[in-house]
């Protein structure tokens, strides 16, 4: 008889670990491929025992992607004590560091998924908005001039700054400060003039 002892997990404890190993396997794998059978597997359990956990496959896949949004809204959250510039700076790296770092994931979740997971529409829209009112957020702190288009210019600007980020070679470390610059900049110029300037509007 083996002498090794198995440490028990609450309930909440087995939540996390199995929520944890689904996004460790989101990092090679879209949420359709996501196999509750293999997390099952991985953290030692019956697939049944994972359902004590949670209600359905749909709520175990509901449980990755809240968690993982979860991340992100952190990663991409300023100090709200910052003055405007820097708010800016820390909102930006943190959105180019975390899709950066986390690319598959994000890939799997905020591309992915959102087309193809009715399931979890509401929580990636959920996420998608607290990040526009993050960027609307910034644009007023930066003293930028309000315009009647700003919702529909923020979401333009999170399309941009995420196509950027997802399709930016990799390199060196040194890459992440001018992937950064890039992005502010499209923020300055895309945010900043909303009103076409007079001599455009002139046929």
């Amino acid at each position: 008889m083996s002498g090794k002892r198995v440490t028990r997990l609450t309930p909440d404890q087995r939540r996390e670990q199995l929520v944890g190993i689904g996004l460790e396997m989101l990092a090679d794998r879209s949420l359709d491929e996501l196999s509750t059978d293999e997390v099952a597997r991985r953290a030692g359990i019956s697939r049944g025992l994972l359902f004590h956990y949670f209600d359905s496959k749909r709520d175990f896949f509901r449980a990755v992607v809240r968690a993982a949004c979860d991340r992100f809204m952190a990663a991409t959250e300023p100090d709200p004590t910052l003055a405007p510039v820097p708010w800016m700076r820390s909102f930006i790296a943190g959105f180019v560091a975390y899709v950066m770092e986390h690319r598959q994931v994000y890939l799997a979740l905020v591309r992915g998924a959102a087309g193809s997971h009715p399931a979890v529409t509401d929580i990636l829209d959920e996420t998608r908005e607290t990040l526009a009112r993050r960027v609307r957020d910034g644009q007023r702190r930066l003293g930028m001039p309000q315009a009647p288009r700003l919702e529909l210019a923020s979401r333009a600007w999170m399309a941009f700054a995420e196509e950027a980020v997802v399709n930016w070679p990799a390199g060196d470390g040194a890459d992440h400060d001018e992937l950064c610059a890039f992005v502010e900049s499209s923020f300055v110029c895309l945010l900043g003039l909303l009103d076409r300037p007079a001599e455009l509007a002139q046929r």
